[in-house]
C-alpha cells in the first residue's frame, strides 16, 4: 500500500479585523494550527494517513489584560475519506468542524458550523504526488449581549443609571448568515526524506452581511474574503529526526499576517517505523510584530497531545506583560490496517 501524501496544515491564524459598524470581532486565530485543519484550507479535508480523524483544541488569551472577560476559543472537526479508489488511488474526503469564540464584557460571540468535501488526484503511478480541491459551506451566527456593556451617558454623578442600551433600537444583538470558502492544494514526496505542500485559500467568498448596525448597508459591512497562502516541507534527519518549517500568508481587507516556524518531531522506542510510533515534538514561531509562539507535545498509538504559547511582542505588550495566549489541543487519527504491513518509505505528514 502507498503511503498517501498529505496537505499539512501548515498555519491556522488571521488577524484580519472585520468591520460590524461600531463592534470588531477577530477571525480564527490559532498557534497549533495543525489542530484545526479544516479551518485552514478546505483542501486539507482527509488529508492524512489512516481511516479518520478527530480533533480539539481550546485557546485562552489576553486574560492578563482583560481578566474574566478574555478570549476563549474552542475548535473541534473530524473528517475521513468516504468514497476511495475513485480512479486507481483518487478518493473523496468529507468533514465537519464546529468554531465557537466568546470575547469581551459584552460577550461578543462568534459560532459556525462547517461541512467540507475534497477530491483528492493522484498524479502518475508512483502516488507520490497529489492534487487536491476542496470546498467548504455552513451557518455562522454573532450575538451579542448588551445589557453587560456600559455607556457614558449612564454614569450621572458618580452613580451607574442602567438603560442607555435599551435606546438603541437600531441595534441587533444577533446575526445569522451562510458562508463559502474553498481552497486547493499540491504535495509531493520529492524522495524519501523530504516533501513539500503548497496551498492557497478564499474564505468567506459570499461576504455575508455581519453587521449589529440595523442601519447599515450590506455593501458597507459584508464581511471581506480572507486570502490564504500556506507552504511547508517535511524534512527526514535520520531514521527518527524531523523537521517540519511552514510558513502561512493572509490577507483580509487591509490587514496582512506573516507567520514563520519550524516544529522538531522525535520518534521514540523502538517502533519508530511504524504510523503510531511515540514521539516528542516542539516548535518555535514567529507571528510578524505580534508574538514569539512556542509549541510542544507528545504522539502516541494514534494520538497527538500539544499545549501552545504566545508571548506578546506587539504595542500591547506592556498591558499584556508579555502574556498572550495559552492552548491545549488533542488529535487522534484511526490508522489504516494496511499501514503496518510495511515500513514507511518517506515521511507523511502528520496533519
Amino acid at each position: 500500500m502507498k503511503c498517501r501524501i498529505t496537505i499539512a496544515g501548515v498555519g491556522l491564524i488571521a488577524a484580519a479585523m472585520l468591520n460590524t459598524g461600531s463592534a470588531q470581532a477577530q477571525d480564527v486565530h490559532f498557534t497549533q494550527f495543525d489542530a484545526s485543519p479544516l479551518l485552514l484550507n478546505p483542501a486539507n479535508t482527509g488529508a492524512f494517513n489512516g481511516e479518520v480523524r478527530a480533533s480539539a483544541i481550546y485557546r485562552d488569551q489576553w486574560r492578563s489584560v482583560v481578566g474574566a472577560a478574555a478570549f476563549k476559543t474552542y475548535a473541534v472537526s473530524v473528517d475521513m475519506p468516504i468514497i476511495r479508489d475513485i480512479s486507481v488511488d483518487d478518493y473523496l474526503a468529507g468533514g465537519l468542524s464546529v468554531y465557537n469564540d466568546r470575547a469581551g464584557d459584552g460577550n461578543l460571540n462568534n459560532f459556525s458550523a462547517l461541512l467540507s468535501v475534497a477530491y483528492h488526484k493522484f498524479l502518475g503511478q508512483d502516488g507520490r504526488k497529489v492534487l487536491t480541491v476542496g470546498l467548504q459551506g455552513g451557518y455562522s451566527q454573532k450575538n451579542l449581549d448588551l445589557s453587560r456593556l456600559y455607556f457614558g451617558d449612564e454614569f450621572q454623578e458618580g452613580t451607574l443609571n442602567q438603560g442607555t442600551s435599551a435606546e438603541f433600537g437600531w441595534l441587533t444583538t444577533k446575526t445569522n448568515n451562510y458562508v463559502i470558502n474553498a481552497g486547493i492544494s499540491y504535495a509531493q514526496a520529492v524522495s524519501e526524506k523530504f516533501s513539500f505542500t503548497i496551498g492557497a485559500g478564499v474564505n468567506n467568498i459570499n461576504q455575508p452581511l455581519e453587521s449589529f448596525d440595523r442601519r447599515e448597508a450590506s455593501s458597507d459591512v459584508g464581511l471581506g474574503m480572507r486570502y490564504t497562502g500556506q507552504i511547508g516541507a517535511i524534512i527526514g534527519v535520520g531514521d527518527r529526526f524531523t523537521l517540519k518549517p511552514a510558513v502561512l500568508v493572509q490577507s483580509q481587507q487591509k490587514a496582512m499576517e506573516i507567520i514563520a516556524g519550524n516544529e522538531f518531531n522525535l520518534k521514540v522506542g523502538n517502533e519508530y517505523d511504524l504510523p503510531t510510533a511515540p514521539a516528542v515534538f516542539a516548535g518555535v514561531w514567529y507571528r510578524h510584530d505580534d508574538a514569539i509562539m512556542v509549541t510542544a507535545g507528545l504522539e502516541f498509538k494514534g494520538f497527538r497531545v500539544g499545549v501552545g504559547y504566545d508571548y506578546n511582542t506587539s504595542d500591547l505588550k506592556n498591558a499584556s506583560n508579555g502574556n498572550g495566549g495559552f492552548e491545549i489541543s488533542l488529535r487522534y487519527i484511526a490508522p489504516s490496517p494496511l499501514a503496518f504491513a510495511r515500513k514507511l518509505l518517506y515521511p507523511c505528514g502528520r496533519f
